[in-house]
C-alpha cells in the first residue's frame, strides 16, 4: 500500500502533493515533510498528517513541498516504531543525496511521535533504529510531534535532544493519555481540529523561511 501511494502521489485535504520518490534533479522539493502516522491508521500520513501538510503547504507559498508518508507497520505493541524511523531516515538521506537544496521537516502522531523521536537520535523504550546522519541534521529545518509518549517518562524536546531542541514543536494536550498520562481519550484524537496541526505547520515554515537550523 505505502508503495503505490509513494509511485502515485498523496492527496492531501483534496489536494495531490507528488510524492518525493518521484522527484529528482531540478524538480527537487523545496522542503520535504516526512510524517509517521499512529497506531491503527490506514498507510498514509493519518488525520493529523493530513492537515498538517497541508496547512505547512499554505504557509510556504512559492515554495514546492512535497510529503512522504512513512511506512511502518503502526502495530498494536508500540513496537514497530523502529522500523519506521529506519524507513523515515533512508527516506531523507537518500532524497537528500540527489536534492542538495532541499530542507526537511518531519514529525509524526502518537506512536509515529516516537518514530520521529527514534530517527532524531532520542533513546527511547519503545524501540531502536537508524536515525538520520548528523552530518544532515542542519538540513532538518523543524520537527514536529503530536501526543509524543516519551513525555510520559519525562522526556521533553530540550533535553532529549540538544541538536534539535530549538527546532522541535512537541504538542501534547491536558489529559491525554498517551502522552501526559490522563485519563482523557478524547484529547489524543483531536490534534487535526483543536489549532495544533496549524500552529505546528506553522513552527516549521518560519524555521523553513528563516533557516534557524
Amino acid at each position: 500500500m505505502a508503495a503505490a501511494v509513494a509511485a502515485a502521489g498523496l492527496t492531501v485535504g483534496g489536494t495531490l502533493y507528488a510524492q518525493a520518490d518521484t522527484v529528482n534533479g531540478s524538480d527537487c522539493p523545496d522542503v520535504d515533510v516526512s510524517f509517521a502516522r499512529g497506531t491503527f491508521e490506514l498507510s498514509g500520513v493519518g488525520i493529523v498528517g493530513s492537515p498538517f501538510a497541508k496547512a505547512l503547504a499554505a504557509d510556504l507559498p512559492g515554495k514546492k513541498v512535497t510529503t512522504y508518508a512513512v511506512d511502518y507497520a503502526a502495530d498494536a505493541a508500540q513496537l514497530s516504531a523502529g522500523s519506521g524511523a529506519t524507513d523515515m531516515s533512508k527516506h531523507v538521506t537518500a532524497l537528500a543525496a540527489r536534492c542538495a537544496n532541499t530542507r526537511f521537516v518531519v514529525g509524526g502522531y502518537s506512536q509515529g511521535a516516537t518514530v520521529t523521536d527514534i530517527a532524531i537520535g532520542v533513546k527511547t523504550v519503545l524501540g531502536s533504529g537508524t536515525a538520520i546522519p548528523a552530518s544532515l541534521a542542519p538540513r532538518v529545518a523543524a520537527v514536529v510531534t503530536f501526543g509524543n509518549p516519551m513525555r510520559i517518562v519525562g522526556q521533553r524536546p530540550e533535553t532529549a535532544s540538544p541538536t534539535f531542541a530549538s527546532r522541535w514543536d512537541d504538542f501534547c494536550s491536558s489529559g491525554d493519555p498517551v502522552c501526559a498520562g490522563g485519563a482523557n481519550v478524547v484529547t489524543h484524537i483531536t490534534y487535526a481540529i483543536n489549532g495544533d496541526a496549524d500552529k505546528g505547520a506553522k513552527f516549521a515554515a518560519e524555521h523553513v523561511v528563516t533557516d534557524k537550523s
